[in-house]
């Protein structure tokens, strides 16, 4: 289980933090999709979103990849990943293998790391 947590932690941190970097640096290639899906991207980078998410993306990357505040990472990812489902589920369904894949790894660190996050959700 150890080595499963492991990898989850690298497959959900390394394209987080890819993304996150990118928002400020703009070092991939980017094309907006047509119709509304490029629409609603355009909003986000005219009106400085893209840098709120990228924040997010690699804050929650960079302390998943050193191992340090998961459970603070984990919680700062889960809002964004929301977003990219959503977005991915009604305007591009072409990538949403992919973003079910780190909602996956998202849901299985959450799990793994439900001890960080018992003394919220229990009753008293």
């Amino acid at each position: 289980m150890k080595i499963a947590i492991i990898i989850a932690r690298y497959l959900l941190g390394i394209p987080f933090t890819i993304f996150g970097l990118n928002a400020f640096f703009h070092f991939l290639p980017e094309q907006l999709p047509p119709g509304d899906a490029g629409a609603m991207l355009t909003l986000m980078l005219h009106y400085g979103w893209s840098y709120v998410l990228g924040t997010l993306y690699l804050v929650g990357g960079v302390l998943l990849l050193l191992n340090r505040y998961v459970g603070v990472a984990l919680t700062l990812m889960a809002p964004p990943l929301v977003v990219i489902l959503l977005f991915h589920l009604t305007l591009m369904p072409q990538m949403l293998g992919l973003a079910l894949f780190l909602a996956a790894l998202e849901v299985f660190l959450l799990y793994a790391y439900w001890h960080h996050f018992a003394a919220v959700v229990r009753s008293r």
